[in-house]
């Protein structure tokens, strides 16, 4: 082949390759935005989620204001161990 052929060659494989690299570049530079929306996106709802618990905490809900009801004691029937225990024992050494 002539050198002229060759050379012509070249350049086309050269071209190509910037090409690609080009295209590389866009890709790479598509990926690192939506990585940076990401990031971005989990700060802002990390920042979200802070301020709505420190709002949930500061605020004082109705329902805590009230006195807590008491509930009622059920009567229990004393029981055959509670009798015995509390019947006055005997001693004989006295």
């Amino acid at each position: 082949m002539s050198q002229k052929k060759l050379i012509k060659q070249l350049i086309k494989k050269l071209d190509r390759l910037e090409a690609d690299r080009e295209k590389l570049i866009d890709k790479l530079a598509k990926a690192l935005d939506k990585l940076d929306q990401k990031q971005a996106e989990k700060a802002a709802s990390k920042k979200t989620a802070i301020r709505k618990t420190a709002k949930t905490a500061t605020t004082k809900n109705p329902a805590s204001k009230k006195a807590p009801v008491k509930k009622a004691t059920r009567k229990r029937p004393a029981s055959k161990k509670a009798s015995i225990a509390n019947s006055p024992k005997t001693d004989n050494a006295n």
